[in-house]
């Protein structure tokens, strides 16, 4: 759930926000403010992960309060005015509203709060991440991320090899390689993933992994490269 909060000093244009944001399933409205000053401890003191935010506003407009603000919420600008638009988004504003506001651009603008916060949740799970389960011959087979050496691609099918053993999953390298901490695992060639820290050898465009050679492939040399820079 995505809490947020309206500012704006039209009694009118807060219940419009208020309507479509209760068309959404995943906000949720905890407070609406006509001055800005008066929501500041609100912010301070809640979980407020989204605001609404008109410009033209008394005492306090919604860009001067933008830069006030030290950590602000993901912010979307509802105005009736085009001209601060390039100054918004120099504040990182996710969106800038015109009014009067259909519901189409609500949504949109509403989407992509959305999905910075699935990526943001995505990319926590994956770096918490311990182990996968892998349906193998039917059954399904926990292996602990820890133990995985290399990941093969063969065509619709993977080979995850640990030290011990080998997995036969009917799934794609890349999707696979997407759901694995991108800390500890790299893609170095269309057909291979690996654990980033099993690597014994690095030898030109080559590595070893349990003395066995693998080739980097020339699109993922780079970013190969800068893994081994930034380490």
């Amino acid at each position: 759930m995505i809490n947020c909060i309206i500012l704006d000093d039209e009694p009118l244009a807060i219940k419009v926000i208020e309507n479509f944001v209760s068309k959404i399933d995943y906000l949720n409205c905890v407070g609406t403010f006509s001055d800005a000053n008066e929501s500041i401890p609100f912010i301070k003191r809640y979980n407020v992960n989204l605001m609404f935010l008109d410009i033209n506003m008394p005492f306090l407009d919604g860009i001067t309060f933008l830069k006030k603000l030290k950590s602000p919420p993901k912010t979307i600008i509802t105005t009736a005015h085009s001209e601060y638009a390039l100054e918004s988004y120099d504040l990182n504003v996710t969106d800038y509203l015109l009014k009067p506001i259909s519901f189409e651009r609500f949504e949109k603008a509403v989407g992509k709060v959305y999905d910075l916060f699935d990526k943001i949740k995505s990319k926590k799970n994956k770096i918490s991440k311990e182990f996968v389960f892998a349906k193998v011959n039917k059954v399904t087979v926990k292996i602990n991320l820890e133990d995985i050496l290399v990941i093969e691609s063969l065509k619709d099918y993977i080979k995850i090899l640990t030290k011990n053993s080998s997995y036969i999953v009917h799934t794609t390298l890349t999707a696979f390689t997407d759901s694995l901490p991108e800390s500890k695992f790299i893609r170095v060639h269309r057909s291979t993933t690996v654990a980033f820290n099993k690597i014994d050898i690095i030898d030109g465009n080559c590595i070893y992994i349990n003395k066995k050679p693998y080739k980097i492939g020339g699109s993922y040399r780079e970013n190969f490269k800068n893994l081994i820079t930034n380490y």
